[in-house]
């Protein structure tokens, strides 16, 4: 007589049900990917397609570096009074004020009395404590933020966090590329854009939970704060 097994058993019973272990990770993974999609499509739509004059004048300019043309930008902007004084942002540590000038010789003389170069800043966070640190010594209220469209979103997150007192008005540049062809033609653009949006969502989340009490990273740009007096040395 052979023995059947017991489907009733205890170790038969407390097996985990995969296929519905397997359905909420499916349905899990969909809906990351959907809300992930939506936040694109919301990302894309705050980026400009054309280059559009800033409403009004402001205090001062920044300018953040990499992107190609934001500098000559700034400058036009600067030369046609749209703000006092101009703060390029990120500058390479071997540059100064006079290659600058040698890349943009019509300006020199605005180089020479109205620009200030930030050589500190290496990447958006720091760009925002280098300007806020520039913008308090000027006793500025209003900024003009020149970066490129794709950068534009990330860049007035890190700015409005550091200088909530600060109106900001972007002054979006749009490079050669998103002119000749569309961004979804290139996939070196929608990568430039997937990568982007990640770096805006992370930026977001930081902000949000900082304003709520939960910041664990102190600014950079700014001194590190003391260890507390009960700490002990490593």
């Amino acid at each position: 007589m052979s023995l059947q097994p017991d489907d009733t058993s205890p170790n038969r019973r407390a097996a985990p049900p995969r296929g519905w272990l397997r359905a909420v990770v499916v349905v899990s993974l969909a809906l990351a990917f959907v809300v992930a999609a939506v936040g694109f499509v919301g990302f894309l739509s705050q980026l400009r397609g054309v280059e559009v004059s800033p409403p009004r004048n402001a205090d001062g300019i920044v300018v953040l570096t990499g992107g190609s043309s934001r500098v000559s930008d700034a400058m036009e902007l600067l030369s046609a009074g749209y703000g006092k004084r101009l703060l390029i942002s990120g500058v390479h540590p071997t540059n100064d004020a006079s290659d600058i000038s040698r890349s943009l010789p019509d300006s020199q003389r605005l180089i020479n009395c109205c620009v200030d170069l930030d050589h500190s800043a290496v990447n958006t966070r720091s760009n925002a404590a280098q300007t806020r640190r520039w913008v308090r010594e000027r006793g500025f209220k209003s900024l003009i933020v020149v970066t490129s469209n794709y950068h534009m979103p990330r860049a007035i997150v890190e700015l409005s966090h550091a200088m909530p007192d600060v109106t900001l008005i972007p002054f979006s540049v749009i490079g050669d590329k998103w002119r000749d062809e569309p961004w979804w033609t290139s996939g070196a653009t929608f990568r430039l854009l997937l990568s982007e949006y990640a770096k805006y969502v992370a930026a977001e989340v930081r902000v949000r939970l900082a304003d709520a009490g939960l910041d664990l990273t102190y600014d950079l740009g700014e001194p590190a704060p003391p260890p507390p007096a009960t700490a002990q040395a490593n």
